[in-house]
């Protein structure tokens, strides 16, 4: 039996980041149980409800995380944070999450995602 994969939004959470953390979106896989996540080599298990805007927990460093399905609006974080989207998931995330035109112009949708997110880093403002 093959195991269940998905594309989720990953984020990071601690007290130095407060609230909004690191994220990322990449296709993660279910173990066969369907209890525990794994992404990146690290494997995940649920809070059941007792984390603080985090729902999963890495059970090798204890760190938690909010990891959820990806929004069609793509407003999938709590509070504002960056996002990087995995390489290998990229085309498939715009296309069949967030419902755009396939091009197969990935990079350009890449260059296009990091200009965005520079922006709002440096916080322009029109004048």
């Amino acid at each position: 039996m093959k195991s269940k994969s998905k594309i989720m939004w990953i984020e990071k959470k601690s007290e130095e980041n407060g609230l909004a953390g690191p994220a990322r979106i990449g296709r993660v896989v279910f173990s066969k149980s369907g209890k525990s996540i794994i992404y990146d080599g690290k494997t995940f298990q649920s809070l059941k409800g007792s984390g603080i805007k985090a729902n999963y927990y890495d059970v090798e460093s204890g760190e938690e995380y909010w990891i959820s399905g990806c929004r069609k609006d793509g407003k999938d974080a709590l509070y504002s944070t960056d996002v990087e989207i995995d390489d290998d998931v990229l085309e498939e995330y715009w296309t069949d999450v967030r419902n755009l035109p396939q091009t197969g112009l990935s990079e350009l949708i890449q260059f296009c995602i990091n200009i965005l997110y520079k922006i709002r880093q440096l916080s322009i403002v029109a004048p």
